[in-house]
């Protein structure tokens, strides 16, 4: 049953909010909260927006206990809506432009919070401003719940069970293109934010302007072209982690054609928005990158739609490489947020505060999950000295 609600008691019979709900992500997270059998509020800025996604696809939504909510991109706003639930969900970017309000509604109605964020700066943010804040609370702040990073940081994981490696070599791949809230997010993240990756547990900046990168990927012949791609979550998790000194990551889409497009794209946006003040600067990426992608892409094909996620871990006498060989990675990015919601609602998270899916939930427990789903394959771990 779906209805347009605003009173607080009704609230409290759905402890997951979904903000961003009417988005490509946003709708396969409410998806897999469905197949949870977890109740929740999808909420957006627009009601009728959020209905007709629910509605349109979602498959089984008739089925699914949730309220469709209104709400203003408010601190207020936010926080009277979150008040009475458990866990928001965030889907809405780029986040370091609207996360902000998101994070401290969360904060002000005692809530844990994740997002799929892609975005390096704002990784670091969270951590510096909002991390202690929400561990004293007792709440966890998981941003970058999402195939991209989630599935390679298992793979890292898996690897460092084999102890003395402190290197991680990274590569994210997929099928498919980006969605317009993902495009969007490419285009302002390079404009406005440095990228960096981890070297003797210090950032250091990729080289801006050094072009494509070429890969060799598991499980096929040809080379891969591959970006920083903002340099990732993966440097900001492992900062935080003993065993791990330095953490390089490459990805991209099996696309070429796609692929020699992006760096032209990125320099021509970076030119036309020099010198602009903030939000002009934004309004002039957010119209280069409906130029580049205005349309919903259609929902994955398990056929076309594959992801491989591969991890060279390395130490003074030690290798191991793990490759995650999947499909669908943004049923994975969804999948993940409605584990991570279960999660939370049946026990604490093993780390309170800032925290990597992973570090909150186990690395092998969201692998199972995603397995469970059959959206990746048993990894292929193989120990090289």
């Amino acid at each position: 049953m779906s209805n347009s609600m605003n009173n607080s008691t009704s609230k409290k019979n759905k402890p997951v909010v979904v903000y961003g709900a009417s988005g490509y992500t946003g709708r396969l997270v409410c998806e897999y909260l469905r197949e949870y059998n977890i109740p929740f509020i999808a909420a957006g800025r627009s009601a009728q927006k959020v209905d007709d996604a629910m509605k349109s696809h979602v498959p089984g939504i008739e089925t699914a206990s949730h309220d469709v909510v209104e709400v203003a991109h408010s601190v207020a706003a936010l926080t009277e809506l979150f008040t009475g639930a458990s866990v928001v969900l965030n889907t809405v970017g780029p986040f370091a432009r609207f996360g902000t309000e998101v994070v401290e509604a969360c904060l002000a109605a005692g809530c844990h919070y994740t997002d799929t964020t892609g975005e390096q700066d704002w990784l670091i943010t969270l951590e510096q401003a909002y991390g202690a804040k929400f561990a004293a609370a007792g709440l966890l702040l998981s941003p970058g719940l999402a195939h991209m990073y989630t599935t390679g940081e298992i793979a890292a994981q898996l690897c460092l069970e084999t102890p003395g490696l402190d290197t991680l070599d990274i590569a994210v791949f997929w099928g498919g293109s980006p969605t317009i809230a993902s495009t969007q997010t490419i285009l302002v993240n390079a404009a406005t934010s440095k990228a960096y990756y981890l070297e003797q547990n210090e950032y250091v900046e990729w080289q801006p302007d050094a072009g494509l990168y070429h890969l060799s990927i598991p499980g096929q012949h040809e080379a891969a072209l591959a970006l920083p791609w903002g340099g990732t979550s993966h440097p900001v998790w492992f900062k935080r982690d003993p065993r791990v000194a330095n953490v390089k990551v490459l990805g991209g889409v099996f696309n070429k054609a796609l692929m020699q497009g992006v760096p032209q794209i990125v320099a021509a946006a970076l030119k036309a928005t020099e010198g602009m003040n903030e939000d002009d600067r934004y309004a002039a990426l957010s119209k280069t990158a409906s130029s580049v992608m205005n349309t919903m892409p259609p929902r994955e094909n398990p056929r076309i739609n594959k992801s491989v996620d591969s991890v060279h871990a390395s130490g003074p006498l030690g290798r191991v490489h793990c490759v995650i060989f999947g499909n669908c990675n943004y049923k994975q990015t969804g999948l993940l947020q409605a584990y991570a919601a279960a999660s939370l609602l049946q026990q604490a998270p093993r780390r309170a505060g800032f925290a990597s899916g992973c570090q909150a939930f186990g690395h092998r427990e969201l692998l199972g999950a995603l397995r469970s789903f059959g959206l990746v394959q048993e990894p292929v771990l193989t120990r090289l000295g």
